[in-house]
């Protein structure tokens, strides 16, 4: 009795071992995989962008000048007025240009008179040389007497359509649409031709100024998309790179692109603008979310998720733009790439799908 006891005593406890173990690898077999969540590779288009904070230029900026001599009467427009074209700037007096066209009016109704006498002296000779009541000398000095005061007269209508050009030269206008910049003259100055009186930068053509660096010398080119906005603006406007300028120096190596757009009405001279150049467009690109791409000794890969497991995908990226990543090769479009969690994940290892993303731009 005392032996059989004895051996219930020590099968009881491998009983209870083997039981242990058999819950264990029961225990073992049910462990979920890792958690993850998926995304569908997609087609879409990517581009490779290259950013740039510049600067706004008028295309136009005349430096506006004194065309005849006088005393500034009246100033009509300072710095920052909107301004047409042939809109009166300035005013100067006009005194001195008046009476040069009155004495210019006078000499020409002077030598007018002057023409008109001699042209009616000059038929009467042509008849009576008809009649040999005078010599042909006589006849020829007349003519050439008439074209002489023809000559005069014509001058001196040349002289009456100058002064009468000063005249209106005393009304300085804008000679574009714009906005005065400066305004250099004052009242009560007196202005010699030439002398400098306001500059007008126009607004309905801008062009932009964009620095790059050294680096990017060769990527930038002639004829690229480029997209600018300033603060303030919600559009942004496209235009091209229209001009490259190198701006090499001894400390200094980079370069200006510059692009061209009309005035959408708001945009100013001096203002800083964002810039983006398109240095390529890939259309139908097969992206992934760039959580998903993730480097192993292997490369970089992505886990495709078949069959309950991860299947280790070795790509080649390219683009990477708005959080997805432009897949090269290795990876088909509509497969399942996993997203969060495939940094903890190997070859082959078990996954639970615990969310699946929507596609890139669903609501």
């Amino acid at each position: 009795m005392i032996a059989r006891n004895l051996k219930l005593c020590c099968l009881l406890p491998l009983l209870l071992l083997a039981a242990c173990d058999k819950k264990g690898e029961e225990k073992k077999a049910e462990t979920p995989g890792v958690p993850v969540t998926v995304a569908q590779s997609e087609l879409r288009k990517m581009a490779l962008l290259e950013e740039s904070v510049g600067v706004l230029e008028s295309l136009a900026d005349p430096v506006v000048s004194a065309e005849v001599a006088g005393r500034v009467a009246e100033v009509r427009a300072v710095a920052g007025s909107e301004v047409k074209a042939g809109q009166v700037l300035a005013v100067l007096d006009g005194r001195d240009a008046g009476l040069s066209r009155q004495a210019a009016q006078a000499e020409a109704g002077r030598v007018g008179s002057l023409s008109a006498n001699q042209t009616r002296n000059l038929e009467r000779l042509k008849q009576l040389r008809a009649q040999n009541f005078i010599s042909q000398a006589a006849l020829d000095d007349a003519i050439a007497q008439n074209a002489a005061t023809e000559n005069q007269l014509s001058g001196a209508r040349a002289q009456l359509g100058l002064a009468e050009r000063n005249v209106g030269k005393t009304n300085v206008v804008a000679p574009v649409d714009g906005r005065v910049e400066k305004q250099i003259a004052v009242t009560g100055q007196y202005v010699k031709v030439g002398d400098p009186m306001f500059q007008v930068v126009s607004l309905k053509r801008l062009r932009a100024r964009l620095p790059f660096p050294e680096t990017m010398s060769g990527k930038i080119r002639r004829g690229m998309p480029v997209l600018v906005s300033v603060a303030g603006s919600d559009v942004p406007l496209g235009g091209t790179i229209g001009e490259i300028r190198p701006m090499a120096g001894l400390n200094n190596r980079s370069f200006d692109a510059y692009a061209i757009f009309d005035n959408p009405g708001a945009w100013r001279p001096g203002a800083t603008v964002n810039a983006t150049v398109v240095l390529e467009e890939h259309t139908d690109a097969v992206t992934v979310p760039e959580l998903s791409v993730v480097l192993r000794p292997a490369g970089e890969v992505v886990y495709v998720v078949e069959n309950g497991k991860a299947q280790q995908r070795v790509v080649r990226v390219g683009i990477n733009q708005d959080g997805r990543v432009e897949i090269l090769d290795g990876l088909q479009a509509n497969e399942t790439a996993v997203v969060d969690g495939a940094g903890f994940l190997t070859d082959g290892a078990k996954v639970t799908v615990a969310a699946s993303q929507p596609p890139a731009g669903a609501q």
